[in-house]
């Protein structure tokens, strides 16, 4: 740490926070106790370098999930991107996506040619947000080309699309969405594709599974209605719900699908995009030919606040076929997608990877992590499954490994904490899927090395033996 803050500033400010400030995904009661001798003191993040960070009392932590929801891609304190970001808010900050800037056609034009097939470039300023755009777009080519009859959007099981009440009513996460209903119609469930639970779904195959998921996509459709659905959404690796990798097969019966009934194929890389696979898209491990796909966390790293839902020309020649109709484009408007900061960061974001070889560093890492997470399985009877792609992976935790139980959520969750404690930050599925929220999840910044992967499978070895001792 540098020192800028001594012991009065910072009291004050986690006084000020603990006054004002409401906290994501957090119960604030523990901040507000009567009893100051059990009043827990709210986690300020002072500072960050590489892959560490350091708190308000000075405790350094190796940041194992890249900010805490799988973003910091490229690492902490890249001065390079503050720089170009600053020197471009002093140029032009903001003008309004109705027109165009330096910074969003170089942005746009570097995106596209890591994305063969795909050719436009709408932005926005969210995950939920550019899923949101992408559901508006199937609801207006079902009213121009189908008489707003091929408005359904299917959504899977387990997979998650942001925290809107629309996002959330594609959301496969029930807890998630509990207590926000109701929800925006039209939005319907398929069933994961999660083999390790596959005994659970009725008539599961052990092998050929991952064909027979995508089928249960088909009988859904047709039981729809195939002239009602008109968009298929997925997750390419489902984060949240379990860092869940598609079984073999499965996706190219899902392409056959779409293609049969004429569906939309839209890919959430909300998480995966941008290198956390070790590809620049997760789709482009499975040979996925995607009608959209939408893309946030990783895309700036957290330099700047930026989304985009990019598109092939077909879907983008269908809101342009008739110019004499004044309601035939997409009329749509994100305030903040006009910002230049998010794609003049995405600019310098990308260069990272590319001049310091990151997507074969994580590739080579993750395969290390990977190898690292297996051997304690062998060690922990408590770790059922492990699972995920490049920097990407998740450890399930499991009561039994014969009838794959899973632990006990509070039993996980002391993990996450003894692992902080020890200053290294994972995370595990949090109020998501009910009853299996029991999923250690790893997502350290593309930068990792096999030190701090040794440090992260160091606490979680501790961790685990402490636990469940």
């Amino acid at each position: 740490m540098d020192g800028n803050f001594n012991e009065n500033d910072i009291s004050r400010v986690v006084e000020a926070d603990r006054a004002h400030i409401w906290h994501h995904l957090s119960q604030h009661k523990q901040y507000m106790n009567d009893d100051t001798a059990q009043q827990v003191d709210p986690r300020i993040i002072v500072e960050g370098k590489g892959m560490r960070v350091w708190d308000q009392k000075g405790k350094e932590h190796l940041d194992g999930v890249s900010g805490g929801v799988w973003t910091v891609n490229v690492g902490y304190g890249r001065e390079r991107i503050a720089n170009a970001v600053r020197d471009q808010l002093i140029k032009l900050n903001y003008f309004a996506g109705s027109a165009g800037s330096i910074p969003g056609s170089n942005f746009a034009e570097k995106l596209i040619s890591k994305m063969p097939g795909m050719s436009r470039v709408y932005y926005a300023n969210s995950g939920s947000e550019a899923n949101e755009k992408g559901f508006k777009m199937v609801r207006q080519i079902a009213h121009k080309k189908y008489g707003g009859k091929k408005h359904k959007v299917l959504y899977r099981d387990r997979d998650y699309h942001g925290t809107t009440i629309t996002s959330l009513s594609a959301g496969g996460q029930d807890e998630r969405g509990a207590q926000y209903g109701p929800f925006t119609p039209g939005f319907i469930r398929v069933p994961h594709c999660m083999e390790y639970r596959a005994f659970e779904q009725d008539g599961a195959p052990q092998e050929n599974y991952g064909v027979w998921a995508a089928d249960q996509i088909e009988k859904v459709i047709l039981a729809e209605g195939p002239d009602t659905v008109g968009g298929l959404c997925l997750e390419p690796v489902t984060a949240g719900g379990g860092v869940i990798t598609p079984p073999d097969g499965y996706w190219d019966r899902v392409q056959e699908i779409c293609k049969k009934y004429d569906i939309l194929l839209h890919i959430d890389e909300v998480v995966c995009g941008v290198g956390r696979t070790g590809t620049w898209f997760g789709y482009q491990n499975y040979g996925i030919k995607p009608d959209m796909v939408t893309m946030a966390k990783g895309v700036a790293s957290g330099y700047a606040a930026i989304s985009c839902l990019v598109t092939t020309e077909e879907v983008f020649d269908m809101f342009k076929d008739d110019a004499s109709d004044p309601l035939n484009y997409f009329r749509d408007i994100s305030t903040f997608g006009g910002c230049t900061a998010g794609p003049t960061a995405g600019l310098e974001n990308m260069a990272i990877i590319e001049e310091e070889g990151l997507l074969d560093n994580t590739v080579q890492m993750g395969d290390y992590m990977l190898d690292q997470l297996r051997a304690l399985s062998d060690k922990h009877a408590i770790i059922g499954d492990v699972r995920g792609k490049g920097l990407f992976l998740g450890a399930e935790l499991v009561a039994d490994r014969d009838t794959r139980a899973p632990a006990a959520e509070a039993l996980v969750s002391a993990v996450v904490g003894d692992c902080m404690n020890q200053g290294v930050i994972i995370g595990m599925t949090n109020r998501s899927v009910p009853g299996k929220n029991n999923t250690l999840c790893f997502s350290p910044a593309l930068i990792a090395q096999k030190d701090d992967i040794d440090q992260i499978i160091t606490a979680v070895d501790g961790a685990l033996g402490r636990v469940f001792a």
